[in-house]
This record gives C-alpha cells, sequence and structure tokens, in this order.
C-alpha cells in the first residue's frame, strides 16, 4: 500500500529568505509561492527535485541529513556508496584508499550499491517483456521521476517498472548477509549515501512498498569532505579493508545517463535533467511517441552525477566512471578473487524480494473530491485563465497565471494579485493605489514595498 503523505528532504528557512523568487521560476512543478516576502512550499506538488537548491542565492533552502553519529547506534554499521561518489575523487586517489577513510570514521563494512545490478538485470528485462502492452515502461530507478510522474503525469504510473532499483537490492543482501554471519537485526544500520534530496525522501517515505530497510542517511557532500580530508593529511591508518569486489564495466555506469538503457532489450532511451523529462513525458501522455519499449528518466543533468549534494563537477565525475568501465571492461569484467558470499550467491532470495507494489496517481491538479464541485472550479478555473494575461511575469507571487488560477479557485489567492487586473481596477475607480500597496505587501513583504525604511 503506498503511503499516504510524502516526506520531503528541502527544508525552507524562512528567517534567511529574501523572496528573490529564484526558486520558484525554476521549480518544474510550480510547487513554490511568495508570500509575505518568503518563499512558501506546497508539499503536494514538490518533487524534492532539488533545483530550488541550486538556484537560491542565500541558502535559504537545506537538505536533511541525519546525525552522523547515528551510525554508532549499531554494532555493524554499513555504508551503502554509489559509484558516483567514487567518481568524485581524482583519480589518484584508490578505492582502497576511500573504502579505508569511510571505515575510520567508523563504518565497519562499505559496500557499493551497483552491486545490485547484477540481480536487477535480468529481472527487468524479464518484466519488459512481460509488460509489453504496457509501452513505455519508465524505470523506478530516480525517485524525483517517480514522484513527477505521481503528481504530473498520474496516467502514465501503470508504466512505472514495479522492481527494486540497486540500492533497495544491495540494502536487502547486506542485511541477509549479515544475519547468516550471526547478527540481529537489531545490530544491523544501514546508511545510503545520497547525491541527491529525492533519494532521501525516498528513504523516509518510500513509493511502492511499505518501509525501508536502510536506517539512514549521510549526505554525499558531507561523507566527501570527511574521507577526503582524512587521505589529504596522510591516508588511513585503517588496514582492515578486505578486497573489494570490483564492479562490472555496466554497474558502474547504471547511474549515468544511458547506462541502465543499455542493459534493457528493445528500442530504448535515455533522458535527463527533469525539464526535459517533463517535455518527453507530455509527447508520451499525448501519445505522440508510441513507439518506445523503455524510458530511462533522471531528475538531475548527467544522472546522479549531477545530483545537488554531488561535490564534483558532473562531467568530469561522468568521465572518471567511463573511463573506470573501460579499464573493468578491459578486464574483462571478470569479478576477480571472490569475496566470501557475494551478492550473486543470494540471487534466488532476491529476486522473491524485488518486486514493488502498485505505485497510486497523487494529481496536483485535483480541484475538489466531489466530482460536481470539482467540475465547477474546472469552470472557474478556465474563465479566470481568460482573464489573466498569460505573460507569467510572478508578479502575482505565483510562477505564471495558470498557477494563479488554480490557487484562486483553491482560495488561497485573489484576482486582484495579478499586477493587470490591479491597473484595470485602478482605471474603474474600485481599487485605490493604496489597496494595490497593500496587496503587493501581502505578497512581497513590507520591506520591499518600503525601500527608504531601512535607512530610517
Amino acid at each position: 500500500m503506498d503511503n499516504q503523505y510524502f516526506h520531503h528532504a528541502l527544508n525552507f528557512r524562512e528567517e534567511v529568505c529574501i523572496g528573490c523568487s529564484h526558486c520558484m521560476s525554476v521549480c518544474p512543478t510550480e510547487a513554490i509561492r511568495v508570500r509575505g516576502g518568503k518563499s512558501k512550499l506546497d508539499p503536494n506538488r514538490c518533487v524534492d527535485c532539488g533545483e530550488c537548491y541550486r538556484v537560491c542565492p542565500v541558502e535559504a533552502i537545506t537538505i536533511e541529513d541525519d546525525d552522523f553519529n547515528k551510525i554508532f547506534d549499531y554494532t555493524s554499521r554499513i555504508a551503502l556508496i554509489p559509484a558516483i561518489f567514487m567518481g568524485q575523487f581524482p583519480e589518484d586517489i584508490t578505492a582502497t584508499q576511500i573504502f579505508a577513510g569511510i571505515k575510520d570514521l567508523g563504518f565497519t563494512h562499505v559496500f557499493e550499491v551497483e552491486q545490485g545490478v547484477e540481480i536487477l538485470r535480468d529481472a527487468l528485462n524479464k518484466y519488459t517483456k512481460a509488460n509489453e502492452n504496457l509501452r513505455p515502461l519508465i524505470s523506478s530507478f530516480c525517485p524525483a521521476v517517480i514522484r513527477l510522474i505521481q503528481v504530473k503525469f498520474p496516467s502514465l504510473t501503470d508504466n512505472i517498472v514495479l522492481l527494486r532499483p540497486p540500492l533497495d537490492i544491495a540494502a536487502h543482501y547486506y542485511r541477509k548477509r549479515m544475519i547468516d554471519q550471526g547478527a540481529t537485526e537489531d545490530e544491523i544500520g544501514i546508511f545510503y549515501v545520497t547525491p541527491c534530496a529525492a533519494k532521501i525522501a525516498a528513504i523516509k517515505s518510500p513509493v511502492g512498498e511499505e518501509t525501508s530497510i536502510i536506517n539512514g542517511v549521510i549526505n554525499m557532500d558531507v561523507l566527501y569532505n570527511k574521507v577526503y580530508r582524512i587521505i589529504k593529511k596522510g591516508g588511513s591508518h585503517n588496514f582492515d579493508v578486505p578486497g573489494i569486489r570490483p564492479l562490472s564495466s555496466y554497474s558502474i555506469t547504471w547511474s549515468l545517463t544511458g547506462g541502465e538503457a543499455a542493459l534493457v532489450k528493445g528500442h530504448c532511451l535515455a533522458i535527463d535533467e527533469i525539464h526535459n523529462v517533463i517535455e518527453f513525458l507530455e509527447k508520451v501522455e499525448n501519445e505522440e511517441i508510441t513507439d518506445i519499449d523503455f524510458l530511462e528518466l533522471r531528475a538531475c543533468d548527467q544522472s546522479c552525477a549531477g545530483g545537488v549534494l554531488a561535490n564534483g563537477n558532473r562531467f568530469l565525475t561522468t568521465n572518471r566512471l567511463h573511463r573506470r568501465a573501460d579499464v573493468r571492461k578491459h578486464k574483462g569484467d571478470d569479478p576477480g578473487k571472490p569475496e566470501e558470499k557475494p551478492i550473486t550467491s543470494y540471487k534466488e532470495d532476491l529476486q522473491k524480494d524485488i518486486n514493488l507494489t502498485k505505485v497510486y496517481p497523487r494529481s496536483m491538479h485535483k480541484f475538489d473530491d466531489d466530482m460536481s464541485k470539482a467540475m465547477k472550479k474546472m469552470n472557474q478555473f478556465n474563465e479566470l485563465l481568460k482573464l489573466l494575461p498569460r505573460v507569467d511575469c510572478g508578479v502575482c507571487g505565483a510562477p505564471s497565471c495558470q498557477a494563479l488560477s488554480e490557487d484562486i479557485v483553491q482560495e488561497k489567492a485573489h484576482l486582484t494579485d495579478c499586477i493587470f487586473v490591479q491597473k484595470i481596477y485602478e482605471q474603474r475607480g474600485s481599487l485605490s493605489q493604496s489597496d494595490t500597496v497593500k496587496i503587493m505587501k501581502d505578497i512581497w513583504g513590507d520591506e520591499r514595498m518600503n525601500p527608504y525604511s531601512r535607512f530610517e
């Protein structure tokens, strides 16, 4: 059963916000408004893509993270790291150094989540073959895209591949492995090192399952700085780093643009950056595109390499991982000396637990639960839209005229919030100048409407 709410990893600090509206302008789902000179988030629309976080000039938007010391609540402390974490570091820093640095910080085990690709690859091709009638099938890898589909393209929720991504598979594997080695459930703490806000939100309130077995999240920029500092100070003194099981070349590039699509049979397409994704999904929803078998959709430019919590330049990270994959491919993708109980030895158990439950729509355009009321509001919305200038200037505190119309219908705004309507009413004598100033103060705050007050 799908959770009844969205957990959001993005936090707006009102005391820091200057109401510049940069965040409102870039939000792909129009989830942000300006009221009282401060940005306000509509949780029903937000998909935690982090675009607002990227553009905020005063760091008024933060991304939730767990207290690092939480790892010490557990005896067995597992760090699940994505391949792109390795790609953040210069190439002269080895995987052994990185793993040792992570263990120096207190983790007892380190594991790359793309090991889960070894389990998912065959399951994904079987799934696409069994569900050819749902073309195009859409990858479940990127949680921001899944939420985007739920709120903006609800008719496409049935097209989402109901299989766990590599992260979940890796987490299930390591928990099973530790239990087989004698650990109890409450002794095992699994922590994911995330490159983005959406994965935090997905772990806190997962889509397609009741709860996540991951105990906490460490933001990638935080862990990178800690590990890099250890290495630069002379390296780790932790020599207890067992042989690192290398990823296959196709696992290394899985989280990069085109990495997943390259392993799926049929006519596949990979699209990154959330506005590009929206543009393409509109064509799919309108049935303008019907000949695609599988879509790999990622919210960030260059996929996970462009995550908002990734320290490194996304293009350099992508290049490093492709170079790493080329080296691995040259060696024949042989796993080398196998570690005890590799993930493939658990393949049968993991594939039994690989399916997700149905993903449900959560349309952000729902006007009312009552159909007759919803139809009346829809008609009102259409009439309002005819009255507005359709210039999407944002002066009303909403990102577009359409968004303002929706807010008015939902009684969250007024027609006179539009500056064009204000001028018409002023000409007619229906509004005074002081009335329009008050309206603007309600939206943009007293300070912005009284620019000289700060000098008094």
